[in-house]
């Protein structure tokens, strides 16, 4: 029954997948029909005006969405596993900010001399302020056995983070680091097939390697002493999850900016609906779910309030907290 239930509900993720993917592709303030986004796709039209928005806007944007909204669920199940708490993920604990502050800097920095950075050296900056954040926490975590004392603490890191970002964007005299302010919020917006190309690499192998992590996690979660037993060792895969998660935070915020909750309300809701801890399902499963969700609030980011695009951190704030505090209250209900 529970291998039956797990395939309907991969079945039925993809078609979702599909479909938030192909209505990303036709919504917007340009109407395009299905039977012209096919003919766009399979380079059957002439119209060039479309063909900009279909093939050099809409697709890299909702690609990424996908791909970045995976990454970011797989981080926070991650991050979970090692804190073996269900509360934790990148954007609470601060990691994300982290990366924020750094990729930032970076610009700021490059920018203000004429520079571009690249899209791998934005990852490489924000991975940087992933892993001084996440030690920050390991600190922490050392000092403090209380967990909610180190969710509290990771979130004070974070807005500590993000108060210096928005004060440097805030003064920053050129007008291109003046524009970082909706990047600096979470935005989807200005996706081009380069970046695509590098998240997908990144990404996709941050995935890989997880999926082979998947036996020493499923025996980790039973315990340290059941790992220790099964072979596990403890130490390399803590330091796997620690730069694997970090990494996949970094790549999220370089290219999107922090995109809050998903990376903690994902992995709950997979679980939800795959009736299953087991993480050879799990790791997929939260990676489809992250980019459906993603997908759907970046739809509602852009078209809401057309022609003005809200962030999606906004959206997926609004749509995600009820999901993480009933979560907590479960968490609460089952102690007693």
């Amino acid at each position: 029954m529970s291998k039956k239930r797990c395939l309907t509900s991969f079945i039925l993720i993809l078609i979702l997948l599909f479909a938030l993917f192909a209505a990303n592709i036709l919504m917007g303030s340009v109407k395009v029909s299905v039977h012209e986004a096919v003919d766009i796709i399979l380079g059957r039209s002439n119209d060039a005006l479309n063909i900009n928005i279909i093939k050099n806007i809409r697709m890299p944007r909702a690609l990424s969405a996908m791909i970045l909204g995976g990454g970011l669920a797989l981080s926070g199940y991650l991050l979970q596993t090692f804190f073996s708490n269900p509360i934790v993920g990148p954007f609470v604990l601060g990691i994300s900010s982290g990366a924020k502050l750094t990729v930032a800097l970076a610009m700021i920095f490059l920018l203000s001399r004429g520079i571009n950075i690249s899209g791998a050296g934005m990852v490489l900056s924000a991975f940087l302020g992933a892993m001084l954040a996440m030690g920050f926490v390991l600190i922490i975590s050392v000092r403090v056995k209380n967990m909610s004392i180190l969710v509290v603490c990771g979130i004070m890191t974070g807005y500590i983070c993000s108060a210096i970002t928005d004060l440097v964007v805030t003064f920053a005299d050129d007008s291109n680091i003046v524009n970082l302010h909706n990047w600096s919020m979470g935005s989807l917006s200005g996706m081009n097939w380069q970046d695509v190309r590098i998240m997908t690499v990144m990404i996709m192998t941050c995935l890989v390697i997880a999926f082979f992590m998947s036996k020493p996690i499923g025996a980790y979660r039973l315990g340290e002493a059941y790992a220790v037993n099964m072979g596990v060792n403890i130490t390399l895969l803590r330091v796997l999850l620690i730069i694997v998660s970090s990494l996949l935070a970094a790549c999220v915020t370089a290219f999107a900016g922090p995109i809050s909750f998903v990376g903690i309300a994902v992995p709950h809701l997979i679980g939800s609906i795959t009736k299953t801890s087991k993480p050879i399902i799990m790791i997929p499963g939260v990676f489809l779910g992250g980019a459906i969700v993603t997908l759907f609030c970046d739809a509602i980011a852009r078209t809401l309030f057309a022609p003005t695009e809200v962030s999606i951190s906004s959206v997926t704030a609004v749509l995600l907290v009820p999901v993480v505090i009933m979560i907590m209250i479960k968490r609460k209900d089952v102690r007693k």
